[in-house]
């Protein structure tokens, strides 16, 4: 589907105006995730680090500064797991928002071409005009040389206190470079900059620090209380390494202030992806434009948003598309000024199970990387309601207690915080070093979205929720539904998403906070599950993607440190529908019948606006794991359905594949979605029959049937 890109903007413009005119202060993150389509290697499947994977990010973010001219670079540190010897690589952009420029001085060697042979004299000129314009700016400088790389070191307070007592003897001051040690699990921790001293390290980087093959100069950051202090700091760096005529520089060390004023967006690898931690944006016409700089960004370093599979599926890139909201400040968070808000947005994404699936990836359900809330056991929803419940008695609790309170139950099942639908670690967490407590609100139940356009779709529509249960009056008593088996069953099938969808829309709409046709034709679009459609008679059938839930395999505990989670994905899952075609008479649905694999297929009738469906989902094995669930269970592929009618001349006939219909392997993985498509289409046959079966359909066994699924696994 190609966006209307005007209209869609409009609809933006409009969605911002309603949350403006309600003075309501609702900022927007993302964390896009992109990966190289077409390669094979470990780093694009599984993998978080490889080869490529930084070159690549690189590439990417050269594209993003040359889109905004005036920001800078900064290498700080990326995630640290419990098997990883170093922390990640991690690439930001550094920016001033109101489009200043932050950084006066030589570029990064990732947009520049020149070549510096290390030089100890070239290093200490840049080293000591450093300390001279610090001093100029009142922050009177001690140089120092150590024997731990980087050797030579600027140390600098700004206040009117002594800089150093015995500053010889003080070992804090021949720290190791932060890029070449573990991260504490307390968090990086600056003990210097706590005591209002800074020390600036200034040297060649080493293999190490992991800033690849270079031989550009390196400074590395203190942490800094403040952004006006920060900025003050590399206007005096950039001053100096231009004095010392350096034509290129590198800035590393501890991550950057952050306020209103300035916006710090990083590129960080993990498992199969590059994924971009997006700077949050204050309104959704902002958020569109800086997404669609980053997708751009990420197409120019060979990076996609999906990945094409030898048999033509698109899946997603793999790393999912976690939004985030929050406020322009932790304190000023709507999570935090408005407490009734978040009990209340459980409670909503526990009615409306479209949230939770209609945009999700493959992977989904209690193993996943975002299980819903009441996806763990029955006791702990219970618990949930109790403690919805006591909140809902607190006049207006604290933000200590509102995440003492949820975080227990916004957890998978081996107690992961990170891993949850609605994930809360950052909001107001004591145990999470320096962002924990940052007022934000993480959704992690979206696949990766193809285009920009189906983002921000997807921010608005949260944006609106969130911005609809702000103004609502807090619930007295949480309305919970215990969905039970109803929710992988029913809510496996995109009809009835869709259905739930729409409800949420008309909600929106009754609250004065409708979104436009643009914003909803983008949220419906379906070509993620769609299959296949024919018309015969008077009816068209349609096949389309379902949703399945897959098991893990194993103790989640024992994998939660791991690249990836190992499940078993064999089991799919399908929506046949039946509707009549346009102009035909509603009742010519009737009498339809319908077999799959010469069963009958017991079908579901439906109304919507424009008319009856009949629809019913159908699970099988689609391949044999090498390991996994039922190993004496075989593939159940192709799948073969039968259309016919008892007073309609022969009956058609529609073979699912999983492969090529005329076997053999594929030349490759498809170039480009015109050839994932045709691949996609030449494993929906369909055959007119002169002559519809004579033989009656035999029945599906009970076990087999739910009430909204015929599992041929059974069989």
């Amino acid at each position: 589907m190609k966006t209307n890109l005007p209209a869609f903007e409009q609809a933006l413009r409009s969605h911002d105006d309603l949350i403006k005119r309600r003075d309501l202060a609702i900022w927007i993150g993302a964390e896009p995730t992109f990966t190289d389509r077409c390669s094979e290697a470990p780093e694009w499947l599984s993998n978080a680090l490889g080869p490529t994977k930084e070159r690549h990010a690189r590439q990417m973010l050269a594209e993003l500064l040359n889109l905004t001219p005036g920001a800078v670079v900064l290498r700080t540190l990326g995630r640290q797991y419990s098997k990883e010897d170093l922390p990640r690589w991690s690439l930001g952009l550094y920016r001033r928002r109101d489009c200043q420029p932050v950084w006066p001085g030589p570029p990064d060697p990732l947009i520049a071409d020149s070549v510096i042979m290390p030089s100890t004299g070239l290093l200490e000129d840049f080293w000591e005009r450093l300390a001279q314009r610090l001093g100029a700016r009142g922050w009177p400088a001690l140089l120092l040389t150590v024997e731990t790389p980087p050797n030579l070191r600027v140390v600098f307070r700004c206040d009117t206190l002594p800089l150093l007592a015995n500053s010889e003897r003080d070992p804090r001051l021949a720290r190791p470079s932060l890029h070449s040690q573990s991260i504490p699990l307390q968090g990086p921790r600056d003990e210097l900059a706590e005591q209002g001293i800074f020390l600036l390290g200034i040297g060649w980087p080493n293999p190490e620090q992991g800033f690849g093959e270079t031989t550009v100069p390196c400074v590395e950051l203190p942490a800094c209380p403040d952004t006006e202090l920060f900025l003050n700091l590399l206007t005096a760096i950039g001053e100096a390494a231009n004095a010392a005529e350096l034509p290129s520089l590198i800035l590393a060390g501890f991550p950057p202030p952050v306020d209103t004023s300035v916006a710090w967006a990083t590129l960080t690898p993990d498992p199969a992806v590059v994924e971009a931690n997006m700077a949050p944006a204050l309104d959704a016409t902002t958020f569109l434009q800086e997404t669609q700089a980053c997708f751009a960004a990420a197409a120019a370093a060979g990076l996609s948003p999906y990945r094409l599979h030898y048999n033509g599926q698109i899946t997603d890139s793999g790393g999912g598309g976690q939004l985030t909201l929050g406020g322009p400040a932790p304190d000023r968070s709507p999570f935090l000024t408005h407490p009734h808000l978040l009990p209340a947005l459980i409670g909503y994404f526990n009615c409306h199970p479209a949230l939770s699936f209609y945009f999700a990836g493959d992977f989904i359900g209690s193993s996943s990387q975002a299980p819903r809330a009441d996806e763990r056991t029955t006791d702990l929803f219970e618990e949930l309601t109790l403690a919805l419940f006591l909140l809902g008695r607190q006049d207006n609790p604290t933000p200590e207690l509102l995440w003492q309170t949820l975080s227990p139950f916004l957890a998978d099942p081996a107690g992961n915080p990170h891993r949850a639908e609605i994930n809360i670690e950052k909001l107001w967490n004591p145990y999470l070093p320096g962002r924990g407590q940052l007022g934000l609100v993480e959704f992690r139940a979206f696949r990766m979205p193809p285009t920009p356009e189906r983002l921000t779709a997807l921010a608005t529509l949260l944006r609106a929720i969130t911005a609809m249960l702000m103004l609502s009056p807090p619930p007295k008593l949480p309305q919970l539904t215990h969905w039970g088996r109803e929710l992988h069953d029913r809510f496996a099938l995109p009809f009835y998403l869709r259905t739930d969808l729409w409800d949420v829309l008309d909600e929106l709409a009754s609250a004065g906070l409708g979104l436009g046709q643009p914003l909803i034709t983008e949220l419906l679009d379906e070509q993620h599950y769609s299959i296949g459609q024919i018309a015969f008679g008077d009816c068209q059938l349609t096949v389309q993607r379902a949703l399945d839930f897959w098991p893990l395999l194993g103790n989640a505990l024992s994998q939660e440190h791991g690249h990836s989670r190992l499940v078993d994905a064999s089991t799919a899952r399908l929506e046949i529908s039946l509707r009549t075609q346009p102009g035909a008479a509603q009742e010519a649905l009737a009498d339809w019948q319908l077999t799959i694999n010469g069963y009958r297929l017991p079908m579901r009738r439906e109304n919507e606006l424009d008319g009856e469906t009949k629809l019913y989902g159908v699970r099988y094995r689609r391949f044999k794991p090498w390991t996994g669930l039922h190993p004496n269970l075989e593939a159940q592929g192709p799948l073969k359905l039968v259309l016919s009618h008892p007073r309609h001349p022969g009956a058609l006939q529609v073979t699912l594949h999983e492969w090529r219909p005329q076997g053999g392997g594929y030349d490759g993985l498809p170039r480009n979605l015109e050839e994932a498509a045709t691949r996609c289409a030449e494993r929906f046959v369909t055959e007119f029959l002169d002559v519809a079966p004579s033989k009656p359909p035999l029945e599906p066994p009970s076990e087999a049937i739910t009430p909204y699924t015929f599992d041929l696994r059974w069989l």
